[in-house]
């Protein structure tokens, strides 16, 4: 039987606003959903600052580690967009105007528009692949097994589709969830020998709050639906035996 290749990714956030707490990062989600449905699994997530250092060392680290490795922010026109200059340092490239993407750029603004500041987008890493950017125009970039995606995230969604021939993932990596009325320390022990006995199916607890009730939803990953399904079976048998009630399974 031919072996799967396993197929990973990291994401890296970079920006101090994240570090701050001003904005709160939803691109990770946006990323990791839709590589799980290319069958790629992401094991990492790192958050950096604008710092060059930081950008360089995290990304020559990072690279050689996984499949594909994604970064959000700092690819806009203010002075703390340091992302393509860090990139290009990072693989020892010419920090240069791409002159496709200044095209693009040009085309999108109306005559005037289109000033210095605007133009800085257009600076990449040298012979840098585009990434399309169907909402504001500002392309994205890949260099290698890097993709840089900006930090919009409105923006971000809409470029993931235009990548879906660039990169090539696993089998697509299935979710369940049984959400349950009863606490963790209740089904700790059978939760736990559910998973000695399927370690090919990643199995999760995680507490809820909601509606003033405490819950804990279960959920397990597999790119096998039939594995899932025989966990699912294990799980309801002691779920039933402790009488303890669903909320919903999904």
């Amino acid at each position: 039987m031919k072996k799967k290749i396993q197929v990973n990714a990291s994401i890296i956030i970079i920006g101090n606003e994240i570090l701050s707490g001003r904005t709160q990062d939803t691109n990770t989600s946006s990323i990791a959903l839709w590589l799980n449905s290319l069958g790629i699994k992401v094991e990492e997530v790192r958050v950096i600052p604008d710092i060059e250092e930081s950008i360089v060392t995290t990304i020559n680290k990072i690279r050689k580690k996984y499949t594909y490795v994604f970064t959000t922010g700092g690819i806009g026109p203010t002075h703390d967009d340091i992302t393509a200059k860090s990139i290009s340092k990072a693989f020892g490239l010419e920090y240069e105007i791409h002159k496709e993407a200044f095209k693009i750029l040009e085309n999108y603004y109306k005559p005037g528009e289109f000033n210095k500041g605007r133009q800085t987008m257009a600076w990449m890493p040298s012979n840098a692949k585009l990434i399309l950017n169907p909402v504001s125009g500002a392309p994205g970039f890949i260099v290698e097994n890097v993709f840089c995606l900006p930090g919009v995230p409105t923006i971000l969604k809409s470029m993931l589709g235009g990548l879906n021939n660039k990169i090539s993932g696993g089998e697509p990596i299935i979710s369940f969830t049984i959400n349950l009325s009863t606490m963790e320390s209740e089904i700790a022990e059978p939760l736990k020998n559910v998973q000695k006995n399927n370690k090919e199916v990643e199995i999760g607890s995680y507490p809820f709050f909601k509606a003033g009730k405490l819950g804990v939803s279960i959920v397990m990953r597999s790119t096998d639906k039939y594995k899932i399904d025989d966990c699912t079976s294990q799980i309801l048998d002691f779920v039933n035996k402790k009488k303890i009630v669903v909320i919903s399974k999904n």
